[in-house]
């Protein structure tokens, strides 16, 4: 794109010339006038005015000739920005490669395979042959004899004289059809009919998330009601749309209802889900409209009416299938990364524990074998700078020997600041006073401190690196507070202080 000609700036700059010109001629007319004298005493002197004069009037038109061909020069192309990746598609996929190497990470072989498998089936979902549609509703909605309906007008079931299409099996919660065909558009579409959440959370909690689970492998939702919403249907519909799921709701059996009111619930409909679905998706129809009596006495039954939602359908799946398909495999994926992410963190909390323990009775050995005051103990072994450089790196964070003193140092000083050295001290002393006795008392009490100290700390530091190196905002006190309440309650004290103090036993009979 050529650069626009600045024909302010250009007037601008003509106006200066005009002015400098005026000053230029009749300073050239005093020129001439001083070299006519010059000239006639001196011709070499007055030759140089003469190029001076020149110069000035090259000069000039030099400036003036190089601003208008800025102007006329193509300018020089940007160096082009690459774009963020906004594609759906790219994105799932994206979202699916760093899903695989989450999942390599965790060690569970059985745990492993099974989110392998699933992440394999998300895969798949790139490369399957046919949009889900899955159709939910109350039982007195209609939705069987809508999916009835829709899979009559299919190309293979208009070419079998209206038999309705084969069902590949029958869920806990409804039936799964075989994929169908339509005209005008390439990919066949498998319908799945499926009772609402609400009847599936009256039959229990699992069928409640099987029914939520058939919700969110879809690709488009049809949600069918006879009336205007209820507030429990409204719930269900906002909580599928604030999930990403394409949705059209579908008011049925309006064969029952007066032009006047299914003018007002349809309008009513549209109002209600604003912002959610858009007014285009709420459609009307007649599934399986009833029978009427003709004035003659004969009884027909009048085809159904569902062009409009069949006609959504087929519009939002050919303009919109590809990228419903990636917003599944993206939602999914998610979900699945949630689930990783929650193994991860177990199985991290798990190796972190072990360090943790390894540390907590490693230090009994050590103090009982060099007895030192409490608060210099634990500058040098109940906060151990080893620990700390350990338990980071279960959590991916490589930290040097000096950088787990500082830390170490840090949580030194807040145990002490509020208390806690002195209140494990009594602790330990009140509860080991009557089952230890003799020389070996203070070496024991002193031991099992310490032993009890670097657990409360390993657990803050546990803490700490599990928040991606945050204390959080009551900062490294209130972490600390904490777990020192939670590793005071009497069933794990009990436990804790019995194990400690028979660790010191077997040393004891060591050194005899």
């Amino acid at each position: 794109m050529s650069r626009k000609f600045p024909w302010l700036r250009s007037l601008i700059v003509l106006g200066c010339f005009g002015l400098v010109i005026s000053f230029v001629v009749p300073l050239l007319d005093r020129i001439i006038q001083i070299y006519q004298l010059v000239a006639k005493s001196s011709p070499i002197l007055g030759g140089f005015v003469v190029l001076l004069v020149m110069g000035i009037l090259a000069g000039l038109f030099w400036v003036t000739w190089r601003y208008i061909n800025l102007f006329q020069a193509e300018p020089t192309p940007p160096r082009p920005i690459p774009d963020a990746p906004t594609d759906k598609i790219e994105a799932a996929q994206d979202s699916l490669e760093a899903l695989e190497r989450q999942v390599e990470q965790i060690q569970d072989e059985v745990m492993r395979r099974s989110l392998a498998d699933q992440t394999e089936q998300l895969k798949q979902n790139f490369i399957r042959q046919e949009l889900r549609v899955v159709v939910f509703g109350v039982g007195s909605a209609g939705k069987t004899s809508l999916v009835n309906s829709l899979l009559g007008l299919s190309l293979q079931d208009i070419a079998n004289k209206g038999e309705v299409g084969a069902t590949m099996g029958t869920t806990q919660l409804g039936k799964v059809y075989a994929p169908v065909k339509f005209q005008n558009l390439e990919v066949p579409i498998q319908f799945t009919d499926c009772p609402g959440i609400l009847e599936a959370s009256a039959l229990g909690s699992d069928r409640e998330r099987s029914a939520r689970k058939i919700a969110t492998e879809a690709d488009l939702i049809v949600f069918v009601v006879d009336d205007d919403l209820r507030r429990s249907e409204f719930e269900v519909l906002k909580a599928l749309t604030e999930i990403g799921k394409r949705t059209i709701l579908a008011l049925n059996k309006i064969d029952r209802l007066t032009k006047s009111d299914r003018e007002m619930i349809h309008t009513s409909l549209r109002s209600r889900v604003f912002g959610l679905i858009a007014p285009e998706d709420v459609v009307i129809i007649a599934a399986s409209p009833a029978a009427i009596t003709l004035d003659n006495g004969e009884v027909v039954t009048p085809k159904p009416k569902i062009q409009p939602l069949l006609a959504r359908i087929l519009d939002i799946l050919s303009y919109e299938g590809d990228e419903l398909v990636a917003d599944n495999v993206l939602l999914r994926s998610q979900r699945l990364t949630e689930e990783t992410r929650e193994v991860l963190a177990q199985q991290q909390q798990a190796e972190a524990e072990k360090v943790v323990e390894k540390f907590q009775w490693l230090v009994v050995g050590v103090v009982f074998a060099t007895p030192l005051p409490v608060v210099d103990l634990l500058a040098t072994a109940a906060i151990n700078a080893q620990m700390v450089v350990e338990i980071g790196r279960v959590y991916g964070c490589e930290i040097n020997i000096e950088r787990g003193k500082e830390l170490a140092n840090s949580l030194t000083r807040t145990l002490v600041s509020l208390g806690i050295v002195k209140g494990v001290v009594q602790i330990v002393t009140t509860a080991i006073s009557v089952t230890v006795v003799g020389l070996v008392l203070k070496a024991t009490i002193q031991s099992v401190t310490a032993a009890y100290l670097t657990r409360i700390a390993g657990k803050s530091f546990v803490e700490y690196f599990s928040r991606d190196r945050d204390w959080g905002d009551g900062g490294i006190a209130e972490v600390v507070q904490r777990q020192f309440q939670l590793n005071r309650r009497d069933e794990f004290l009990k436990v804790f202080l019995q194990d400690a103090v028979n660790r010191v036993m077997v040393l004891v009979k060591q050194q005899m």
